[in-house]
């Protein structure tokens, strides 16, 4: 079955944000998610899931390991596990991109202190 944000699991998180199940299974996760502007997701890392986030609309701030990488459309980065990130949305426009975990996320993130 043809799957997009339309027909898929819907779920709300941090601050507005919104999120879609493309694809969940336990060994693959693919979320399309969309976050307004001036907001961002809590610092974390995955103790077991690799994770790539790939931009669709907008511009994202993503730190990892203290770094910052700027991520317009069309582009995207490999976060490993136990590596600290955080994606910002530092604009005035809406933000759009899908992250795959291999494998599942769920259950595997820890808040950084």
């Amino acid at each position: 079955m043809k799957k997009s944000k339309f027909n898929a699991k819907h779920y709300i998180w941090g601050d507005h944000c919104d999120g879609w199940y493309l694809v969940e299974t336990n060994d693959l996760s693919i979320i399309q998610e969309r976050m307004p502007p001036n907001t961002s997701e809590v610092r974390h890392f995955h103790q077991s899931s690799r994770q790539f986030f790939f931009i669709l609309s907008g511009v994202a701030t993503i730190e990892v390991n203290g770094g910052r990488v700027l991520l317009h459309p069309m582009e995207g980065i490999q976060i490993p596990p136990l590596a600290p990130h955080q994606i910002f949305n530092e604009t005035e426009h809406d933000l759009e991109f899908n992250v795959t975990s291999q494998p599942n996320s769920k259950g595997d993130r820890i808040l950084e202190k």
